[in-house]
């Protein structure tokens, strides 16, 4: 495992290629330290889900530096839907937008929508826009214990699950980032 500080453009060009060739990162968001892999590979998203030990059909979280990188997995909101959540963004907001029919399983679970954010945190949204795709992001962390803010609590937490760590400050959020349903606009986690 690696751990980088200050990312430089290689070392977020390196992140990237460990992502686009089935590795996981552990990276600064708004609130903890992410675990992101690439959305469509399975493998990645599977060891993903065994270090965390955080069943699949719980679904997970796609972050991503712009929305249109986010339109080949989310369907149609109203246009008061669309409104609320473009208000939103960038920023540490997350939705539940219903997700595309080809969206596969282990991104929404047990669910017919998909959690959404663009990030506007720079090391991760640099690294949405390196890898050129969307990210699987969930905190780095076992499901039930607290999340990583440091990349040495990465570390202990995760072990060599991870393969490179990018070093940088999270943002100032206390808890990870709100959910709302954009259908209802009922918040999920506050």
């Amino acid at each position: 495992m690696s751990i980088h500080k200050d990312p430089h453009p290689w070392r977020l060009r390196q992140a990237a290629r460990i992502i686009n060739t089935g590795g996981i990162v552990a990276y600064p968001t708004e609130a903890v330290y992410g675990l992101g892999c690439h959305p469509l590979d399975p493998d990645a998203v599977s060891r993903l889900l065994a270090l965390k030990q955080r069943p699949m059909a719980k679904g997970l979280i796609l972050i991503a530096d712009r929305i249109e990188s986010l339109h080949p997995y989310i369907g149609t909101l109203s246009d008061a839907g669309m409104q609320m959540v473009r208000e939103s963004w960038p920023g540490p907001a997350t939705w539940l937008i219903p997700a595309t029919r080809n969206v596969p399983y282990w991104l929404t679970g047990k669910h017919t929508t998909l959690a959404v954010r663009v990030t506007d945190h720079p090391i991760a949204a640099a690294l949405c826009r390196a890898t050129g795709t969307p990210l699987v992001s969930t905190s780095a962390n076992i499901s039930q214990h607290p999340p990583a803010r440091t990349p040495l609590q990465v570390r202990l937490r995760c072990g060599d699950g991870v393969n490179f760590i990018l070093h940088g400050k999270t943002g100032e959020l206390k808890n990870p980032t709100p959910i709302r349903d954009a259908l209802s606009g009922r918040v999920i986690r506050a």
